[in-house]
């Protein structure tokens, strides 16, 4: 008998209807698209973006890249402790080396990933070849395979193709969170003609425009879907939670009885709320927004959260 997979998914994911009289009142339904419960490891977006890597990486040891406080290198440690697969972590951040590790990287090391940490000028520039190859010899990851920082790369993109599908029938406009673009890149290519998805940057910058069109170009040859993006959101940067965010986030929880991941989802809630009010979507209009990450630790206060109940699954 063989033993189950254990990156098997919930797919699709389940959705959720909020009723909140923000939206509500301007004749809009909003839905959530509950990608934080596909795994218990590879949360939401993240699931959808390492497994087209994994599997093209065939058994290979893992290399990635990513911010001391990155979703995508715990998601991309727990798939290597799931797998037995090496994984090392490249860390943005020579200073971090010699201090202790935040709860995330210890996450990270935890689930056997070895973190090697660069200096902020050569991370800059670890997309340039012979700086990767320098990278990957000191963090003695020479014949790894390489998944990028955010885990965006074509594989992702059409590994993100099938959220589009999965929501095209039940909304209009279908919202995401954005750091590296991908999924947005293929969430819109997904989408049937008459829907679009919008991108709600978190980082400064605005730089994701060219980003998501050279993935989907990459991914499928051209520009696909309907999409664009709102850089008003990101709050002053990545990671950047000022009190403003925190209690929208605080509110919204109490509203809803959800735990908001503060980083990404917070700032998708709080920019569709904004747009909402001034008018932006036409009144009957379905709006899903793809929840892409639940809190580290469980909830802002190191509780687990316990999800509220679900509609029926997409």
């Amino acid at each position: 008998m063989t033993s189950p997979d254990p990156l098997t998914p919930r797919l699709p994911s389940p959705h959720q209807e909020i009723r909140d009289d923000r939206f509500g009142r301007h004749g809009l339904r909003l839905l959530l698209k509950r990608d934080d419960l596909i795994h218990p490891d590879l949360v939401g977006n993240k699931w959808r973006k390492l497994v087209p890597n994994i599997a093209a990486a065939q058994g290979r040891a893992l290399v990635t890249f990513g911010g001391a406080y990155s979703n995508h290198l715990r998601a991309t440690a727990a798939a290597g402790r799931l797998l037995g697969v090496p994984t090392t972590g490249v860390v943005r951040g020579q200073e971090l080396a010699d201090r202790p590790l935040n709860p995330s990287l210890a996450r990270c090391a935890a689930d056997g990933m070895r973190l090697h940490f660069v200096d902020r000028p050569t991370y800059r520039r670890k997309t340039e070849p012979d700086t990767l190859a320098g990278i990957l010899r000191a963090a003695g990851a020479e014949g790894a395979y390489v998944v990028p920082e955010g885990g965006s790369n074509a594989e992702a993109v059409r590994g993100c193709r099938a959220l589009g599908v999965e929501l095209g029938g039940h909304a209009d406009v279908v919202a995401v969170a954005c750091g590296t673009g991908g999924t947005l890149a293929g969430l819109a290519a997904g989408l049937p003609a008459g829907r679009r998805a919008l991108g709600v940057p978190v980082l400064r910058g605005g730089f994701l425009e060219a980003d998501v069109q050279a993935l989907q170009e990459r991914a499928f040859g051209a520009r696909s879907g309907t999409w664009s993006l709102d850089d008003r959101f990101h709050c002053g940067g990545y990671a950047r939670t000022p009190p403003e965010l925190e209690v929208f986030a605080r509110d919204f929880e109490q509203r809803h009885g959800l735990p908001v991941e503060r980083l990404y989802v917070a700032k998708l809630l709080y920019g569709l709320v904004t747009l909402a009010e001034e008018g932006a979507f036409a009144r009957g209009s379905t709006i899903a927004a793809v929840v892409t990450g639940r809190p580290f630790p469980e909830d802002p206060d190191g509780r687990p959260g316990t999800p509220p109940g679900l509609s029926r699954p997409l």
